[in-house]
Formats: C-alpha cells, structure tokens, sequence
C-alpha cells in the first residue's frame, strides 16, 4: 500500500487521545441532608452549580458541570464536616463511585453495591432517563444569594 492510497487517513502524533478517560457525562453527589432546599443552599454557598434532588435517602445533588464531580464532592463533604457523601459519575455507561469525608476522597466503592438499595429516583438521573429539573420538590443552588442561601439554613436549624 503506497502513501497514495491512504485518502484523508490521519494518524495521531501520540495515542493520548485514545486512551484517555472521558469526561463524566453525569455527576451527582449523595448526601444525608433531609431537605433539597437545605442542600441547595448549602452548594450555593460553596460556588457549586447543582439542582438539589429530594429522595428518601437524603437530598441528591446533580451537578449541572458532571466534569467537576471531585472538587464539588469535596466542597460539599467540607460543609458537612464528618458526614460522608458519595460521587457518582457515569462516564460512557459505567457508573463509578466514590466516598469524601471533610473535602478529601476517602475511598472507592462499588458503584454495584452502592446502587441496589438505591430509590428510583437516583438511577433515573444516572442513567439520564430524568432530567433533575424535571423530578418534582427540585431546587437550583444556582442563582440563589448569599443571603438567602442562610436564611434557607438557618430555618433548617430550628
């Protein structure tokens, strides 16, 4: 086969781009606040895009960046100190998991075991069958002010 014959064939430089990992395509972070509001409140106090999810485990907050799934996961778990929150990304049909407690990535889990007692509502985010601005009691973390966000908290508390 002569040069000729390989048309607009292009071969890379280096095999980086075949190899490396994609963006993840969903992000959501799994927390133990009671209350989407609350969680909302909280993200937005934390410079963190997220439409805060109600489910019968705790407020679920997808990220409206999946790309930033780690430092939100921390930022997050910084807020609630002691509390461990769970990163789920699915990146080209896989879902992986992972555990932040105060701002630091404890550990992997399996994203298996973390999902079978999971509410429906989690799995129709992660698989994109939902959009989050659709699921009913939704709250956006963007757009919220400062002050708001406390007073939101701070009625929590009570």
């Amino acid at each position: 086969m002569s040069g000729d014959d390989l048309g607009d064939l292009q071969v890379p430089d280096d095999i980086s781009g075949l190899t490396a990992a994609k963006p993840p395509s969903v992000a959501v972070v799994v927390t133990q606040v009671a209350v989407a509001d609350a969680l909302a409140a909280a993200c937005s106090l934390a410079s963190v895009d997220v439409d805060a999810v109600p489910s019968p485990v705790g407020a679920l907050a997808v990220l409206r960046d999946p790309a930033a799934g780690p430092a939100a996961a921390g930022a997050v778990s910084r807020l609630l100190r002691q509390v461990p929150v769970v990163l789920l990304e699915r990146r080209e049909g896989k879902v992986s998991a992972s555990q932040w407690v105060g701002g630091a990535h404890e550990k992997d889990l399996p994203a298996g075991l973390v999902l079978s007692g999971a509410p429906p509502v989690l799995e129709d985010l992660l698989l994109g069958d939902v959009p989050a601005s659709e699921v009913e009691g939704v709250v956006s973390s963007v757009g919220l002010s400062r002050w708001k966000a406390m007073r939101l908290l701070a009625s929590h508390r009570r």
